[in-house]
């Protein structure tokens, strides 16, 4: 039996290369072997830090007599989430028509020609409270493939046309801010802090939107950052773990995604908290910062403890007993867009507390993606140890990757990441609208399978609000209205859901908060008063020497273009005061 995740990309994929099921990797290949074959497609969708993935795999896809079943009936496809995000999002969408309960493992039964017919989530090899044997399983669908074809063939089809046809609300809606702030207000638990009862997350888009604020924003803001500093959440290294499984933030679940903790960097630091800032920074450049510069995705939940594999008891140990074991494995799979986030939270945090040593760490990060993930042809979305992946990159990955650029460009006064962020938000303007430079997954699209663009935030910004925030930033940045013009347009799209769900649309509402302030620049011409524009939280603030403003310039932005004199630059919609070159004179400008 050929392996053929054994140099995958994912280490995910890898994981699972030794089982004796006869995997295959995402792609064309094997739904044309299902077809030769005339057997259906089992589609198993997890993620290298997803606990029960890894359990089904030990129990279910280790044992041979059910990998044998696998083998003889079907064509099994294992796809890493976080890899083929496009892929997980389509099944998950269509899961849904057979159950509520969705997540990871995703396990799903398609036709040849890519038509779900039947999907769940854990199967154990025996009988587990609600969930069936995976044998049962099996020989269930097996019997409907072999007795009802036509049936499934009907549903699948259905499902498909169903993709197509989600809802999509594209009318504009004007948002009252004090209204959103009061819902979001509503959602908070005055007891724990947070929102929602349980599994309670960060929901780190919404706190960025509200730290953004001033007045009851605000301080809804600190409220919920301050009660996460202090529960279980945290660990004691500083980084954050994906979630609480309790209301009062106990027993978390304790994978720790770099998405989470390079969005909590921002809130903390804009927050005025160099504390907790200062403990995710550690955490971000001590345990997930890669050799080459890249941030690793994840750190496991699991790990082995005097010998035996546990879920979460090493992050129980003090720091002390911790040294004496070895630590949670890392998820190496480096992803351009959760880089992004980390690159923005590090130059957002380095700038307002002067620390140049995260900045350094975002500077590593981003010349290892512009070296290894921007490519002449395309955007790479992931790599690990040097290999690049074939899973096309998504909008977000181009959204995050360039407001991570141009937030870097600010902290150090180098062009050219400003440069690459512009032409990554070039290359993914359409007609009046964001689309992905490099199309829909191509399987898919072979397979007729369209799915309405997934909009809301969820854990971290969506490809459209992501593409909206840099595009916006890049208008403050060069005075092009088609910048501006595409992040409303985004947005206004966007508008009447965000306000109706304000807590799943948190980087939506930020973005539509930004665009109805008043444009307000600050461009600071050498160090003199490069501290006062370091704390300015009123709008885009920039410290550079002349040599950079005018390099700057030259490369078409327009914020810099005269800045020659050193002194301060305060501008309001793109007119600008006369230029200060005392403490007094700006601090009674701003």
């Amino acid at each position: 039996m050929p392996n053929r995740l054994a140099n995958a990309a994912s280490p995910y994929l890898r994981s699972h290369a030794e089982n004796p099921v006869d995997w295959w990797a995402w792609g064309p290949e094997p739904f044309a072997e299902a077809a030769r074959r005339d057997v259906p497609v089992f589609v198993s969708i997890g993620y290298s830090t997803c606990h029960w993935c890894h359990v089904m795999a030990r129990e279910s896809f280790s044992d041979p007599a059910i990998a044998e079943v696998m083998n003889k009936n079907l064509v099994s496809i294992k796809v890493d989430r976080e890899e083929h995000a496009e892929v997980d999002a389509t099944y998950l969408a269509a899961a849904a028509a057979f159950t509520r309960d969705l997540g990871w493992p995703l396990n799903v039964f398609v036709t040849p020609q890519g038509r779900m017919f039947f999907a769940g989530t854990y199967w154990p090899p025996t009988q587990v409270g609600d969930h069936p044997p995976f044998a049962s399983v099996l020989g269930a669908v097996l019997e409907a493939w072999n007795e009802r074809r036509a049936d499934i063939e009907r549903s699948g089809a259905a499902i498909v046309e169903a993709l197509a046809h989600l809802p999509d609300d594209p009318v504009a809606a004007d948002v009252d801010f004090d209204a959103v702030v009061g819902a979001l207000e509503g959602y908070e638990d005055t007891e724990f802090g947070g929102f929602g009862t349980s599994p309670k997350f960060p929901v780190a888009p919404v706190l960025r939107f509200l730290v953004s604020r001033d007045g009851r924003s605000r301080a809804l803001a600190t409220r919920t950052l301050d009660a996460m500093a202090s529960s279980a959440l945290r660990d004691l290294d500083g980084g954050f773990f994906r979630y609480a499984t309790r209301r009062d933030w106990t027993e978390p679940h304790y994978e720790r995604m770099l998405y989470d903790n390079g969005q909590l960097l921002a809130s903390y630091a804009l927050a005025g908290r160099p504390e907790v800032a200062g403990g995710i920074a550690d955490f971000l450049l001590g345990t997930m910062q890669l050799p080459g510069g890249g941030f690793a995705s994840a750190q496991d939940s699991e790990s082995t403890v005097d010998g035996v594999r546990v879920e979460g008891e090493y992050y129980l140990l003090d720091a002390g007993a911790r040294r004496a074991q070895p630590a949670p494995a890392l998820d190496e799979k480096v992803l351009t867009g959760w880089n992004g986030l980390a690159i923005e939270g590090l130059a957002i945090a380095g700038t307002l507390f002067e620390r140049p040593e995260w900045i350094a760490a975002a500077r590593r990060s981003a010349d290892f993606l512009l070296e290894h993930h921007v490519l002449p042809d395309r955007l790479v979305r992931a790599s690990i140890g040097g290999v690049l992946s074939d899973a096309p990159a998504t909008l977000e990955d181009h959204g995050m990757l360039a407001s991570g650029l141009l937030h870097l460009a600010t902290a150090t006064g180098e062009v050219r990441y400003a440069a690459a962020a512009r032409s990554l938000v070039d290359g993914s303007l359409g007609d009046g609208d964001f689309r992905v430079p490099d199309g829909q997954d191509p399987v898919l699209a072979a397979q007729g399978i369209v799915m309405t663009r997934e909009e809301s935030d969820g854990a971290y910004p969506s490809g459209s609000s992501a593409m909206a925030s840099a595009a916006h930033r890049l208008y403050l940045l060069t005075a092009h209205a088609r910048y501006r013009v595409a992040a409303e347009a985004a947005m206004a799209r966007l508008s009447a859901a965000a306000v109706a769900q304000p807590a799943s649309y948190g980087s939506a509402l930020a973005v539509l908060s930004a665009l109805a302030e008043p444009v307000r620049q600050l461009v600071v011409v050498g160090k003199a008063l490069g501290p006062i524009a370091r704390h300015w939280r009123g709008g885009l603030s920039s410290v550079v020497s002349t040599g950079q403003a005018e390099a700057f310039a030259r490369a078409g932005f327009e914020l810099y273009a005269g800045r020659s004199v050193e002194a301060a630059y305060v501008c309001e919609n793109f007119v600008c005061y006369l230029p200060v070159t005392t403490e007094a004179e700006l601090l009674r400008l701003l």
